[in-house]
C-alpha cells in the first residue's frame, strides 16, 4: 500500500476527480479511503490495483460482507470501483475492466426521516423570538437566519457552510447555491428567510466582521465575504452548524430540516420536478423517495378524483346531470 507506484496512482485520480469530475473534497477523501482499502486487500493476495482481476473485486466484496459492512456501503465502494478502473480503460493503462459483471448488492431503500410541521414551526419560532429582542447578539441573529434557510431553501449543510454575501439576491428572494460536483443552482426563498437574512446581513454581520478584520493578521478576503461568520470572525464549519441544528431541537439535524423542508412541499402539492430542481438533486430517482412520504394526501386526491373513489362529492354539474338521467327514464 505504501508503494510509491500505487500512491501515485492515487494521487492521479484524486486530481481526476476533483479536476474534471468536479467532486468535493470530502467526497475525493472517501474514495481514496475505499481504494485505499481494496489496495490493501489485495496485497494479502500478493496483488496491486492495476493487476486486480473480477475474482479480486467478487473477494474484496465478500471480504466486506463477512466483516458486518452493511449492502450500502458495499455498494458505494463497488460504485468506487467501477469508476476507478473506467478511468484506467479510457487512460489505457488496462486493458480489461475487473468490475465487469459484477453486481452490486440489493439495498434497501431507507426513507428520509424528517420533523413534523409543528416541531420546524417550535422551533424556528424559538429562534426568532431569541434574534426579535432588543438586545439580540449578532450570534442570535445569524442563528436564526441559518435555521430559517437550511428549512426554506433544503440547503445541504456543505452548502451553507461555502455561501458568501454575494450569492445572496435578497431582493428578488434567492440564493445562488453550489452544490455537489460545483453544479449551481437558484433556489428560491420564502419571506421569513429573507426578512431573517435582512436582518442578520445589517445588524449581525458586521459586528463580526469587525471582529475578524481586528485580528492579527486577520482573515483571507475569501473567508471574510463568507455569508456567516463565528464570533471570531470565522466561516463557521458543518460541524458547527451541526451542533447548532441540535443544541435547537434535538431530534433535528440539518439532512432532516432537508428532508423535512421536501417533504412538506410534497405534502402540500408540490410536484417532483419542481423539488429536484429545489435540492438538487441529479437524478429524478433520488426525489422520488418523498412520494412515500406523502401517501395521506395521495389517498385523499384518489378518493377525491378517480371515478371509483369512496364517498366523492357530487358536484354541482354532476347533480344536475343525474336529474336530467332520471327524468329521461
Amino acid at each position: 500500500m505504501d508503494s510509491p507506484r500505487t500512491l501515485a496512482l492515487l494521487k492521479e485520480h484524486q486530481a481526476y476527480l476533483r479536476v474534471e469530475k468536479g467532486l468535493r473534497p470530502l467526497t475525493c477523501e472517501a474514495y481514496l479511503g475505499d481504494l485505499k482499502t481494496f489496495a490493501e486487500f489485495l496485497e494479502g493476495r500478493n496483488a496491486v490495483l492495476l493487476m486486480a482481476v473480477q475474482q479480486d473485486v467478487a473477494g474484496f466484496l465478500e471480504h466486506l460482507r463477512n466483516h458486518g459492512i452493511d449492502s450500502r456501503s458495499v455498494a458505494r465502494k463497488l460504485s468506487c470501483l467501477r469508476g476507478f478502473y473506467k478511468w484506467l480503460l479510457l487512460d489505457r493503462r488496462i486493458h480489461h475492466d475487473p468490475t465487469v459483471n459484477i453486481e452490486s448488492p440489493k439495498t434497501w431503500k431507507v426513507l428520509p426521516k424528517s420533523l413534523a410541521e409543528p416541531e420546524v414551526a417550535e422551533m424556528l419560532a424559538r429562534a426568532g423570538m431569541a434574534a426579535s429582542h432588543p438586545q439580540a447578539k449578532a450570534t442570535a441573529l445569524r442563528d436564526s437566519a441559518i435555521l430559517e434557510l437550511l428549512y426554506a431553501g433544503g440547503l445541504r449543510v456543505s452548502e451553507v457552510t461555502a455561501l458568501s454575501t454575494s450569492d445572496l439576491v435578497l431582493d428578488a428572494g434567492r440564493v445562488h447555491v453550489r452544490g455537489k460536483g460545483d453544479k449551481e443552482r437558484i433556489v428560491p426563498l420564502g419571506c421569513t428567510a429573507v426578512s431573517a437574512l435582512e436582518v442578520y446581513l445589517r445588524e449581525g454581520r458586521p459586528h463580526l466582521e469587525r471582529i475578524s478584520t481586528a485580528r492579527k493578521g486577520g482573515a483571507p478576503s475569501d473567508l471574510r465575504a463568507r455569508l456567516f461568520l463565528s464570533l471570531r470572525g470565522m466561516p463557521l464549519t458543518r460541524q458547527w452548524i451541526w451542533r447548532l441544528v441540535k443544541n435547537a431541537d434535538n431530534s433535528a439535524s440539518p439532512h432532516k430540516l432537508r428532508h423535512s423542508c421536501a417533504t412538506h412541499m410534497v405534502e402540500h402539492g408540490a410536484d417532483l420536478r419542481s423539488v429536484q430542481l429545489l435540492l438538487g438533486h441529479a437524478d429524478i430517482s433520488t426525489t422520488q423517495v418523498y412520494t412515500h412520504l406523502a401517501l395521506g394526501r395521495l389517498k385523499a386526491v384518489h378518493q377525491m378524483h378517480h371515478p371509483r373513489g369512496a364517498r366523492r362529492p357530487v358536484e354541482e354539474g354532476e347533480e344536475l346531470l343525474l336529474e336530467a338521467v332520471e327524468v329521461i327514464a
